[in-house]
């Protein structure tokens, strides 16, 4: 079959407009995306068919994503915890600890065939000490099932999950044989471009057949050809910037990059809840690194105000750079950065920015343009823009975008430039013809990328709301395709996913150290390619489990400030006729 019938046979796609949907603007049945037209002929008919519709039936609605007012309010802050909750939290992890510092000492006694990696050996010091790998040993161990859980085919709105069992307590384990088909809830795939069939895969392998699979070459050398510099200027022109540089690893594209812009003598200001990669990135820089609180303005003009006033350490001579690193969308927290009033910060203390794009890109805004979208703030006010293709596009790598000059800096500065692999071309051609249809440029499927943006900004609103109205406290700002649910006790966060897994369900529950000790939460990460049966199923559940678990913490007092706020955000949806 060739590339054009199994794109427009198999592949059910686009025309947001001809859906069937219910009042709260979610498709009812079926897949979320209708059969795209085969023919830019085809198209042109059927956008004026659609606007002939739209002046005379005035009950068609089309949803289109508008700014939010998650600037307008104050979020970040953590709900009020009933005491009882904090108290059982931290009792619950001293007696985890407790018991798991006796079971080494017992166990070094009476099994230390057991515990010999931990000693020394043949004058070696062990590589892990008995103390630093109590976590992992002891408490990640026990509930080892819930995670690395491994799957087969593609991690689209289903995903088929390899079943498995261990005998020895989650040291090891054997699998089944069998394979289950699960809702996926945990996949990063907000835009429901993870897929093996439709336009996206035959460019992929059109570009395969014409170009290979890899230059087996850095950029620097060997490795930069045509398609590479011309998803490179579509990015530019995605996020409204000068230029951009592609990176083939999400991580690399922040651990490799900042230590090209800052240096000794420099100060990186971060948000305390910033991903790893910023991390990384800050302290192989060797600039001078302070930390403000998660989203608290006051904290960081604080910190800006201290830092210019005081000056170097020791010397006191003025900072050489001064950047400010944050994230647009954050993912533990499913809360944006409040962009606006960095800016504003940015033009009265003469800073550089960072925004961290990864999971925000192509997920918010009316055009999937990311946290400027979202905010209708100008991408010429972020001076470096970083954002990666693993989630909305499907694919996977990072990009750096900004000034022509910058780039042209990082171009011959940045490792991730200089030394590692171009990206490979089937990464290239998905980022590439995923992006063309979020702009609107694939002709074939013009309204395909904007019906994503739609369902999705609609299933995230509609999945948040109705988990407030169950009773349970939920993080996050209204809009966001992560959305968080706090479970608090150790105890309950392998129950929940162990739950969910009983009734064919994937999610990802977090807990220290990537989140503070006594946040461990579930995340629910919403996708455009879930249907309403999907979400209904998975809300119907999920309320079993919390009354199972007691979970719902607001039941006898639900959350009216959280659903009035979800509400105002969905009445600031522009919904034309």
């Amino acid at each position: 079959m060739g590339k054009g019938q199994r794109a427009t046979q198999v592949y059910r796609s686009t025309e947001f407009i001809e859906q069937r949907r219910d009042e709260d603007g979610l498709v009812l049945g079926g897949d979320p995306f209708k059969l795209a037209p085969s023919t830019s002929a085809s198209l042109l008919e059927s956008e004026a068919n659609g606007k002939a519709a739209k002046a005379s039936e005035a009950s068609t609605k089309t949803i289109v994503a508008k700014p939010t007012r998650a600037a307008e309010t104050e979020s970040g802050e953590l709900e009020s915890v009933p005491t009882f909750i904090l108290v059982t939290t931290y009792l619950s992890y001293l007696m985890l600890i407790i018991f798991a510092h006796l079971r080494d000492f017992f166990g070094k006694l009476v099994y230390p065939e057991m515990y010999v990696q931990l000693r020394e050996q043949n004058g070696f010091a062990p590589m892990v000490s008995d103390f630093e790998s109590l976590w992992t040993r002891r408490l990640y161990g026990r509930i080892r099932d819930c995670f690395n859980r491994p799957i087969t085919g593609v991690a689209g709105g289903h995903v088929n999950l390899l079943e498995r069992v261990s005998f020895d307590f989650n040291r090891s384990f054997e699998f089944t044989g069998r394979v289950r088909n699960v809702l996926n809830l945990a996949s990063y795939n907000y835009l429901g471009f993870a897929q093996s069939e439709g336009p996206c895969a035959d460019k992929v392998e059109q570009a395969i057949r014409e170009n290979g699979i890899t230059q087996a070459s850095t950029r620097a050398e060997s490795g930069c050809t045509r398609l590479l510099v011309e998803t490179e200027d579509m990015v530019a022109r995605f996020v409204g910037s000068e230029a951009a540089l592609i990176v083939s690893m999400g991580y690399a594209t922040n651990a490799l990059n900042i230590p090209a812009l800052v240096s000794k003598g420099c100060l990186i200001i971060s948000d305390e809840l910033n991903h790893s990669s910023l991390v990384s990135g800050a302290r192989l820089s060797g600039a001078t690194i302070r930390v403000f609180r998660h989203n608290n303005m006051a904290s960081l003009e604080k910190q800006l105000r201290n830092s210019i006033a005081q000056g170097q350490p020791r010397t006191h001579r003025p900072w050489k750079k001064i950047l400010v690193v944050v994230e647009g969308l954050y993912s533990m927290e499913g809360e944006f950065c409040k962009l606006p009033e960095i800016v504003e910060l940015r033009r009265k203390y003469g800073f550089y920015l960072f925004v961290d794009e990864a999971h925000s890109i192509g997920a918010l805004g009316k055009r999937g343009r990311g946290v400027c979208d979202h905010f209708n703030v100008d991408p010429r006010e972020v001076d470096v823009l970083m954002g990666t293709f693993t989630k909305s596009f499907g694919a996977a790598g990072g990009y750096i975008a900004g000034s022509r000059a910058l780039i042209n800096h990082l171009r011959l500065k940045s490792h991730s430039a200089v030394y590692a692999e171009a990206m490979s071309v089937p990464v290239l051609a998905q980022v590439s013809s995923s992006m063309r249809m979020i702009m609107g440029e694939d002709r074939e499927h013009a309204l395909e990328g904007q019906q994503r943006l739609d369902q999705l900004a609609v299933n995230s609103r509609y999945f948040a709301r109705k988990l407030a109205e169950m009773g349970f406290m939920t993080m996050g700002d209204p809009g966001s395709p992560v959305i968080p649910l706090l479970l608090f006790s150790p105890a309950k966060i392998p129950a929940f996913s162990r739950e969910c897994l009983k009734r064919n369900i994937a999610v990802v529950v977090v807990s220290y150290p990537a989140t503070p000790i006594i946040t461990g939460r579930v995340r629910f990460c919403i996708s455009a390619s879930h249907t309403r049966e999907d979400l209904d199923y998975a809300l119907e559940q999920i309320s079993e489990i919390g009354d199972l678990l007691l979970l719902k913490f607001h039941k006898a007092n639900v959350d009216k400030e959280r659903i009035a706020r979800i509400d105002a955000d969905i009445d600031a949806l522009n919904i034309t006729v």
